[in-house]
C-alpha cells in the first residue's frame, strides 16, 4: 500500500491543503498561499481514515474527486496521510506536534494515529495547576482517555493544592465517572492492570487498551469499547 502513496496516476482523490490567506510581516496585504496537492485512493482511505474518505461523496462527478482542506497544516496532513498508507511518524515529529496529530487524527478517524500521538502528548506534557483544566477539557472533547487519566491522577495527588485555586464549574458531568474510577484505583493495594479479572471501570487505560487489542477488538480511545 505504501507504494501507492502520492501516486498521481492511480489516485482517484486529490486533496488541496493549505489554501488560506496569510498576512505578511510589516504589511496590511494578505498573500494567498497556493495549496499543496495530495493524491489518494478512496479504498485505502475508507479503511484507514473513514471520515476523510467521506469528504468525497458517492456520485461526485469529478474524476479524480477534488477536496479542499484549509484547517490542517499541510505538513501534518502529509504525515497523517503517509501513516494511513502504512508509513511511520518519527518520535521527534510526534513530540513536536502531538496535539496537532491528535486533532487531525480525531477529525479524520485515524484511530491508531490518535492513540500513538496521545501517548507522546501525555509523556511530554508537564501537568500543573495552570493547565490541568485545559487538558481535562481537551481530553474530554477529543475522547483521549489516557490524557484524562493522567489529569485525574494529578488531581488526586495534588488535591489540597488544587482546592480553591481551580474552578471545575464548567466541567461536564460525565467526567465525574472518570474521577470515581481514579479514586477506585488509588484505593487498591495492587494495580488492577495486573489482574485480568479486575474491574474494567477502574482498570488503567493502557492495560484496558492492551486487553482489547489482544481480543482483536477496535479501540476508539475511550473506556467505552
Amino acid at each position: 500500500i505504501l507504494n501507492k502513496f502520492m501516486d498521481e496516476e492511480s489516485a482517484d482523490v486529490v486533496f488541496e491543503v493549505g489554501s488560506k490567506s496569510k498576512q505578511g510581516e510589516n504589511t496590511c496585504k494578505k498573500a494567498k498561499i497556493a495549496p499543496i496537492m495530495f493524491y489518494a485512493h478512496r479504498l485505502i482511505l475508507k479503511d484507514g481514515a473513514p471520515i476523510l474518505a467521506q469528504f468525497c461523496k458517492q456520485g461526485q462527478e469529478e474524476d479524480p474527486c477534488q477536496v479542499s482542506i484549509t484547517d490542517v497544516d499541510p505538513d501534518i496532513f502529509q504525515q497523517a496521510l503517509h501513516y494511513v498508507y502504512g508509513g511511520k511518524v518519527s518520535d521527534k515529529s510526534f513530540l513536536s506536534n502531538a496535539k496537532d496529530f491528535i486533532d487531525a487524527a480525531d477529525k479524520y478517524g485515524i484511530v491508531s494515529l490518535k492513540l500513538e500521538a496521545e501517548v507522546f502528548y501525555v509523556k511530554s506534557t508537564i501537568l500543573d495547576i495552570d493547565n490541568i483544566l485545559d487538558n481535562l477539557l481537551y481530553a474530554e472533547s477529543k475522547n483521549c482517555a489516557l490524557l484524562k487519566e493522567a489529569v485525574m491522577d494529578f488531581i488526586l495527588k495534588n488535591g489540597d493544592g488544587i482546592l480553591g485555586k481551580v474552578s471545575f464549574e464548567d466541567v461536564p458531568g460525565s467526567i465525574v465517572a472518570d474521577l470515581l474510577a481514579a479514586v477506585g484505583r488509588s484505593k487498591r493495594e495492587d494495580d488492577v492492570s495486573n489482574d485480568p479479572t479486575g474491574d474494567l471501570n477502574t482498570m488503567r487505560v493502557d492495560a484496558l487498551r492492551r486487553m482489547v487489542s489482544e481480543k482483536g477488538l477496535d479501540v476508539d480511545g475511550s473506556r467505552e469499547v
